[in-house]
């Protein structure tokens, strides 16, 4: 039988958090367009979130656990099925931003080429982003091409935040040495957000924790 991976203790969060972070994600949240382009990434006014990651590394899952709906984000068991940065306004107090996955994607190089070109041009020129998520597979770790976006973000002055996932897959043993490893790789990050927050969208493993967070960004 599968040791059972325990929730991850965090009492930063107080009850009244924890509730503003569910009326939050509990609100409407609506798909706005997905934008191939530059010239199709929407003028909006409110803060914005983009969740990025590797290729099945569970990010439209994620954004469906958050708000509490099956199928909102389109989920996939083939990689690199998000091909354009798709938005969601939630509540309008908070965009979300799904990124194409990066690492692989059963597409043609140029087009995965020029999903890579809109993701550094939107993750570098976008004012009213306030974090990204960078999603990472608990079962692998951070990988090279993660590297690379910490890297550009590091560049840009841009604040993300490392969301491991499917914790649930990880015996709670190997993810105390991963959160230790994650720990000391970001410490030489500029722009690392300090805080590692592990998830699991089948179990719904911090995901409590995650949407308090986030709605501290919220207005």
């Amino acid at each position: 039988m599968e040791e059972t991976t325990p929730l991850p203790v965090d009492d930063s969060f107080e009850p009244p958090e924890l509730e503003a972070g569910r009326k939050l994600f509990a609100g409407d949240c609506t798909f706005l367009l997905g934008a191939a382009g530059l010239n199709q990434i929407p003028e909006t006014s409110l803060p914005e979130i983009a969740f990025a990651g590797r290729s099945n590394v569970g990010k439209s899952s994620l954004v469906n656990a958050l708000t509490g709906r099956k199928t909102l984000a389109r989920t996939s068991h083939t990689p690199g099925r998000t091909q354009q940065v798709n938005f969601f306004d939630l509540a309008s107090r908070l965009m979300i931003a799904d990124l194409p996955g990066y690492g692989y994607a059963k597409a043609p190089k140029d087009q995965v080429a020029k999903w890579t070109r809109l993701v550094n041009a939107y993750l570098k020129g976008r004012a009213q982003l306030m974090r990204v998520l960078v999603l990472i597979d608990a079962r692998h770790g951070i990988k090279d091409v993660d590297r690379d976006i910490m890297k550009m973000l590091d560049q840009a002055a841009v604040s993300y935040q490392v969301i491991l996932t499917k914790v649930d897959k990880v015996k709670a043993g190997p993810l105390e040495k991963l959160l230790e490893k994650v720990h000391v790789e970001l410490a030489r990050h500029v722009a690392a957000h300090p805080i590692v927050r592990c998830t699991s969208s089948a179990k719904k493993v911090g995901i409590e924790e995650l949407r308090a967070e986030l709605a501290r960004l919220a207005p």
